[in-house]
C-alpha cells in the first residue's frame, strides 16, 4: 500500500521504535511507516488502517507492537475474532495486562457476554492501572446490558470514579455510560442529570452527550444550509410572483392605451365625416342660389 511522502516512521512511540530495533534497519523503517498509517487512519478510515496493519503484520509478525496494532485495526472493523487472536498473541509476547479490557470487549462482540464478565472478575484486573480498571468496569456494565440485566449494569457503573468531581480522561465516557443505562431503565430524569455531567467532562467531544441531552430536552436542530436554501427558494418564488404581477399590469396598461388610441382615431374619423357632409350641403345650397 502507498505511503505518503510526509510519513517517515519517526512519528511512532519511542517504545515501539525500540521494539523494531530487532529488525534490519530498512525493514524496521517500512514497518514503522505502516504502523504510523494505522494510527493515522484508524478513527477516520478503519478499513484503510486495517490494510496497513496487514502489511506490517506480514513484515514483522513477531513484534508485539505490530500484533497489537493489527488487533486494534481488526477491532475497529468489528473483526472481533481476529482482534482477539492478535491481542492474545501480543499479551503472550509481553506478559502485559493492559489489553485485558479490550480482549473482554471482543468477547462481547462475539456474543459471549458471560465470558466478558468472567474476565472482569479475574485476578488480572487488579494489575490494571486506574484507567484500565475503569475500562474494565465499562465492559462489564455493557456485558450486563447484553444479558438484559439493566439494574446490574447501573450498579456496576456506580463507583468512586463516577462519584468523583475531578475530571479524568475516562470521566466523560463513564458518566455517559451511566446516563445511557439509566435511560434504558426508564429513569429519564436521572439520565438527563448524568448526560449533563458528561457534557461538562467531555472536553474533546469523545461522546455525543450534548446531542443526547438536547434530545431529552426536546430541542430540535435545524440545518442552517437547508434553511438558507428554503429561504432563497421562497424569496425567488416571491420575486417571480412579483414579476408576474408587474408583467400582467404592464400588459393591461398596454391594452388600455391601445383601446384609448383606437377610440381617439374613431372620434377623429367621425369629425371628418361631419365636416365633409357640411361642405357638401354648402355646395348644394350655392348651386341652388
Amino acid at each position: 500500500m502507498p505511503i505518503p511522502e510526509d510519513v517517515t516512521g519517526d512519528e511512532i512511540d519511542k517504545d515501539v521504535r525500540q521494539e523494531l530495533q530487532s529488525l534490519p534497519k530498512g525493514l524496521a523503517e517500512d514497518v514503522a511507516k505502516n504502523l504510523v498509517m494505522v494510527a493515522r487512519l484508524i478513527d477516520e478510515d478503519p478499513e484503510g488502517a486495517y490494510g496497513y496493519s496487514k502489511v506490517a503484520l506480514r513484515l514483522a509478525s513477531r513484534v508485539a507492537a505490530v500484533r497489537e496494532a493489527a488487533g486494534f485495526a481488526a477491532y475497529a472493523n468489528q473483526k472481533y475474532s481476529e482482534a482477539l487472536a492478535e491481542f492474545r498473541a501480543a499479551r503472550r509476547m509481553t506478559g502485559n495486562v493492559d489489553l485485558w479490557p479490550v480482549m473482554a470487549d471482543c468477547e462481547r462482540g462475539l456474543g459471549r457476554p458471560e465470558k466478558a464478565l468472567d474476565m472482569a472478575g479475574a485476578p488480572d484486573v487488579h494489575k490494571l492501572d486506574k484507567a484500565g480498571q475503569v475500562e474494565m468496569r465499562l465492559v462489564a456494565a455493557g456485558a450486563r446490558r447484553d444479558m438484559g440485566q439493566l439494574d446490574a449494569a447501573i450498579v456496576t457503573l456506580q463507583s468512586p470514579e463516577l462519584a468523583s468531581s475531578s475530571v479524568q480522561p475516562w470521566t466523560a465516557r463513564l458518566r455517559y455510560a451511566y446516563a445511557d443505562a439509566l435511560l434504558a431503565a426508564d429513569r429519564a430524569g436521572e439520565a438527563r442529570e448524568w448526560f449533563a455531567k458528561a457534557v461538562e467532562a467531555d472536553r474533546d467531544g469523545s461522546t455525543d452527550a450534548s446531542d443526547r441531552l438536547a434530545e431529552l430536552d426536546g430541542v430540535e436542530f435545524v440545518d442552517a444550509l437547508d434553511e438558507d436554501e428554503d429561504g432563497n427558494e421562497d424569496e425567488s418564488g416571491d420575486e417571480a410572483e412579483g414579476l408576474s404581477e408587474e408583467t400582467s399590469a404592464e400588459v393591461e396598461d398596454d391594452v388600455e392605451d391601445e383601446a384609448d388610441a383606437e377610440d381617439e382615431a374613431d372620434a377623429e374619423d367621425d369629425v371628418d365625416d361631419v365636416d365633409d357632409e357640411d361642405e357638401a350641403d354648402a355646395e348644394a345650397d350655392t348651386k341652388k342660389d
